[in-house]
């Protein structure tokens, strides 16, 4: 039960085409945002879209494959594990982010 802790899977296409990152180490970077859709009826009957935004990062091999393979408007599944963490910005502001962590990825869709 403990790998059901903190466990995420999300079915959705990306905003835009990734960020890749290489780091002084040569680790790589991926960060990309996940629109994800849900349909619903309004009290009239109107079928309605409510699409949700989440920042996903993932690292090394992974972030290769989705350097190589994923591109904005792609639907993609993926699954991590949710994680936050702050930072302050040059005015001193903190500011929190909540991300998810990838560690899996499955194309979906056409092949183009």
């Amino acid at each position: 039960m403990n790998t059901l802790r903190n466990k995420v899977q999300l079915i959705g296409n990306l905003g835009n085409d990734p960020e890749i990152i290489t780091l002084d180490s040569g680790k790589k970077l991926a960060k990309f945002s996940l629109a994800t859709n849900e349909y619903y009826k309004d009290a009239d009957g109107q079928k309605q879209t409510k699409t949700d935004w989440h920042n996903l990062v993932a690292w090394n091999k992974t972030a290769e494959i989705i350097e190589n393979y994923v591109t904005k408007g792609k639907e993609i599944a993926v699954e991590g594990k949710l994680t936050s963490r702050s930072y302050e910005t040059k005015e001193g502001e903190k500011r929190y982010i909540t991300e998810v962590v990838v560690n899996e990825v499955l194309m979906l869709g056409n092949k183009q």
